[in-house]
This record gives C-alpha cells, sequence and structure tokens, in this order.
C-alpha cells in the first residue's frame, strides 16, 4: 500500500511539472493541418532550396522548402559508392591532393555565388575543414565540379566567404603555419618567429565558374575561425574572427 502512494505521489507531480513547463498560450496537441501547410504536391516544386553541409561525411544535402523532403546528396570530398564518386576514372583524380588520394575530409561552411550581394544560383562554394580544399558545386548539375587545395594552410574553416559578385572567395588559414615547410618540420618553439597565418583569395571566372589562386596575405600567426566579405555599403571590406590573439 505504501509503495501504491508513492507511485501514484510521484506520477501526480511528474504531470505537473509537464504542465507547467508548456510556453504560454501552447494547446494539448499539434494542429492536424501542420503537414498539409508544408506539403508540395507531385509536379509542383519546392520554394526554397536548402543547402546543407554534411560534416565529416564529406558531403553537401540539398532539402527542399518548406516540404523538408531530402532532394540529393551531393558527393564531394569523399567517397560515395551509391553515385561511384571516387571510383571513376572521372572522378577518383579530384579526391587527390598534395598528399596522395584524401577520400574524406570535415564540410563546414556552404557559400552561394552572387550578383550584386544576391545568390544567383550559379554555384555552390564548400570548403574542407581537415584539409585545405574548396570546391564547387555546378547547381545546373548538381554535381562537384571542381575541387582545389590551397598551400600555405592548415584547417580550412575560415571559408568559403564570397565578394558580393563572387569575383573572389576568400578563405583564412584556421591554424597558423610556417610559410613554406616542404623542407621538413620547424620546431614549435619557434612559432612566434616563423608561424604566420594566411588568406588565400581565388578568382572565380565569371563564365565557367573555374577557380584559381590569385594571392594570399601573409599575416602574423593567427588562427582564423569565421570570415565576411563586406557588401553593399561595405564593399572591399573584409572581417575575420580570430582565437589566438
Amino acid at each position: 500500500m505504501y509503495y501504491k502512494k508513492i507511485t501514484i505521489a510521484l506520477f501526480a507531480v511528474t504531470v505537473l511539472y509537464m504542465s507547467s513547463c508548456k510556453p504560454k498560450g501552447a494547446g494539448n496537441a499539434v494542429s492536424g493541418d501542420a503537414a498539409a501547410k508544408v506539403y508540395v504536391a507531385p509536379g509542383k516544386y519546392d520554394e526554397f532550396y536548402n543547402f546543407v553541409s554534411g560534416g565529416f561525411s564529406g558531403q553537401l544535402s540539398v532539402y527542399g522548402l518548406p516540404s523538408g523532403r531530402l532532394l540529393r546528396v551531393i558527393p564531394v570530398f569523399s567517397v560515395d559508392p551509391e553515385k561511384g564518386w571516387g571510383y571513376s576514372e572521372e572522378t577518383k583524380p579530384m579526391l587527390n591532393t598534395s598528399h596522395g588520394f584524401v577520400p574524406w575530409d570535415d564540410l563546414h561552411h556552404v557559400e552561394m555565388s552572387m550578383t550584386d550581394g544576391i545568390a544567383d544560383g550559379k554555384w555552390a562554394f564548400v570548403n574542407g575543414n581537415n584539409t585545405p580544399r574548396l570546391a564547387r558545386v555546378d547547381l545546373k548539375t548538381f554535381r562537384t565540379a571542381e575541387i582545389i587545395e590551397l598551400p600555405n594552410s592548415a584547417g580550412n574553416h575560415s571559408s568559403p566567404f564570397g565578394t558580393e559578385n563572387s569575383e573572389y572567395i576568400v578563405a583564412g588559414t584556421r591554424f597558423s603555419v610556417p610559410a613554406d615547410y616542404s623542407n621538413g618540420d620547424v620546431p614549435i618553439d619557434t612559432y612566434k618567429e616563423n608561424f604566420k597565418g594566411h588568406i588565400s583569395f581565388v578568382s572565380v571566372d565569371k563564365n565557367t565558374g573555374e577557380m584559381n589562386l590569385a594571392f594570399q596575405l601573409r599575416t602574423p600567426g593567427v588562427n582564423f575561425d569565421l570570415a565576411r566579405t563586406g557588401k553593399g555599403k561595405s564593399s572591399g571590406w573584409f572581417f575575420f574572427s580570430t582565437y589566438n590573439i
């Protein structure tokens, strides 16, 4: 009898607690027409596309909004057996780097190509966070068209961030590195002297989208985290956050 009383009391407290956590004005059930409000009938198109970074999958996902339907997973930095990405003679070279074949990465950020600061639907640019790579996805075909590797970079987190007409895609290295460490290791106790930050400006051909490293800015040993390029009144300015100053 004592056990039953305790159980009933605890149940009553739980119900009271759950009721008190509801936002003011919240009903007891989700409206029955919630699904109908986001339904997109066959043959109709979603109003928006949501391009979502895949993180350690190394891929880019595309969802329709408001339906929320997964429209396509676009392989970029990682092999994808379903689509043959990284297995065919056409796609295997896309995953070659200066360190050999690297069929994985951490895809962090997505940047749409722009005209006058507004997304124009031509290309999507994405970064590889673990390896210093940038990729361009063609939005006509929803396939990766190009991958390039950035020199003097370690951890390509601070990218890709585009100018208002996609003249440049800008990328800052997440971790400072020696400007040229191809000749071997550089002692960490020479950090202040030898380790530098680098900001890469990658030009984008306005017709084909082809990317090329235009130039780099060498900075003190700063670790760049996130960035934005100015648009409109702030055109020509570049803003970077860091975490080791």
